[in-house]
Parts: C-alpha cells; sequence; structure tokens
C-alpha cells in the first residue's frame, strides 16, 4: 500500500511539473521575438498595432474600406514562420464576416481597401491561442499574405 499510494504522489508531481512547463511559456514575448527577427530576416516595413498585430500594406487599395464587422471576400496564404503553409485559399478567395475570423484578422483586414494586400503577422493571442487547434501548434505566430478583394 505504501509503494502504491508513493507511485500516485510520484504520477501527480510529474503530471503537474509537465503541465507547469507548458504553462511557463511566455508567448507574446516568443512571439514578439519571433515576428522581430521574421521582419529584419525578410526586410520588411512592418507597423506594429496596439494589440500587437504586425502588418505591411504592400498595396493599400482604392476601394471600399471594411469595418469590423463588414462580410468580405479574402485570398490569401497561411504559414508559419519557417515557411510551411498551413491553408490558402484560390484566387476568388473565400467570403466571411471580420467578426466570425481570428482577431488578427478581424483588426487586420480593415488596414485595407478593396484591391489592396500585404501580410498580417498574427501572435498567437491574436489567432489560435496557446493550446493547438486543428493542426496548428499551440503559441503559433500565423503569417498571411491577404488580397481584400471585396467588402461585400
Amino acid at each position: 500500500m505504501k509503494y502504491y499510494l508513493l507511485a500516485l504522489v510520484f504520477t501527480v508531481l510529474i503530471s503537474c511539473e509537465s503541465d507547469k512547463k507548458t504553462e511557463d511559456i511566455d508567448y507574446v514575448t516568443k512571439n514578439e521575438q519571433e515576428i522581430t527577427a521574421y521582419i529584419a530576416e525578410n526586410n520588411l516595413e512592418a507597423k506594429k498595432s496596439d494589440s500587437g498585430l504586425y502588418y505591411v500594406i504592400n498595396e493599400a487599395g482604392t476601394g471600399a474600406q471594411p469595418i469590423a464587422t463588414s462580410n468580405v471576400t479574402v485570398a490569401y496564404k497561411g504559414y508559419y514562420i519557417n515557411g510551411n503553409v498551413f491553408d490558402e485559399s484560390d484566387a476568388e478567395g473565400i467570403s466571411f464576416g471580420l467578426n466570425q475570423v481570428i482577431k488578427g484578422w478581424t483588426e487586420g483586414i480593415p488596414y485595407f481597401k478593396e484591391g489592396g494586400n500585404g501580410i498580417l503577422l498574427v501572435p498567437a493571442d491574436l489567432g489560435y491561442g496557446n493550446n493547438d487547434y486543428r493542426g496548428i501548434p499551440g503559441g503559433s505566430v500565423l503569417i498571411f499574405d491577404v488580397r481584400l478583394i471585396s467588402v461585400n
């Protein structure tokens, strides 16, 4: 019985310790370092918003400009800092409400007008957070090449 109790306590301690390691990661700081290094390595002229979103406007566009509740059509490619693509639309793009997507898109897409394009560098807290989500590892910086086709 003593050994059973000791094994149980040991298992609980190990379990708590492994959970603690995950919780101890400061993704805000880690993502900031990853994004600024990516910007420097790729010679990007990025701006940073108050929320921590970085964005690059390659072409501002000339049409309508969406707001956070607009329905838009966007063509995009999503990839990680290492360049691995995790999602991509076709050239016609996809339509959605900006209030139905990750915070990085709700905030970032309105920086463009119709016809505009650029890059959104989304830290985890404006993306899918610190937990794995549909194959996207928790704490990941997400980079999106976006083209705003239309504000519907």
